[in-house]
């Protein structure tokens, strides 16, 4: 049982096997119900929803061995990931920001969760600045919770001269300003 897959957890909706292998029957599959339970042989329902594979086996493991069984073997396995709640889940875990202005592409970027990305790199991202941005002055403009705060930043300065000092880095749902420059003739 110390094999079982102990990383992916089981959400409502998905499809489980779970076999025990004292009993000599077949797989029993199982869809999660939107409570997060399922029915297992012998013990009737159980919390699935956030556990593991491993995780539910031994919980089953400990109920049969206390009524059922003297020693049980349960094995456990998602068979099929519910892809609708999986990805509307994701979504709402997503976080990014936007890039307006004078860069090669503006839009709403994927802010990663395990990954700090900074001003200059959210530019490089965005492919760099466009021909008439003014690099001097980028604007971020951050919520707050007393309200929205502007950010000057001279990313020419970080960028040229390695300052890296002033690389800011870029938070959930910031919003980066590259204006153009002013030109006299």
């Amino acid at each position: 049982m110390d094999v079982l897959d102990n990383n992916q957890t089981i959400a409502a909706g998905d499809t489980i096997s779970i076999r025990i292998l004292e009993d000599r029957r077949d797989a029993l599959q199982q869809v999660v119900a939107v409570t997060g339970e399922v029915q297992a042989p012998y013990v009737g329902l159980v919390s699935a929803k956030g556990k593991t594979c491993r995780d539910l086996a031994f919980t089953i493991k400990r109920e049969l061995e206390k009524n059922f069984f003297q020693h049980a073997t349960v094995v456990i396995a998602i068979d099929k990931i519910n892809v609708e709640d999986a990805m509307r889940m994701r979504e709402v875990d997503l976080e990014f920001y936007v890039m307006f202005g004078i860069v090669a592409r503006q839009g709403k970027y994927d802010l990663p969760a395990n990954e700090d990305i900074s001003i200059s790199q959210a530019i490089l991202r965005a492919g760099g600045f466009a021909q008439f941005a003014n690099k001097e002055k980028v604007k971020i403009i951050r919520k707050t919770p007393q309200g929205n705060k502007t950010i000057l930043v001279n990313v020419d300065g970080i960028m040229r001269q390695g300052d890296l000092e002033r690389d800011v880095f870029i938070r959930k749902d910031d919003v980066i300003i590259v204006e153009e420059k002013t030109v006299n003739f």
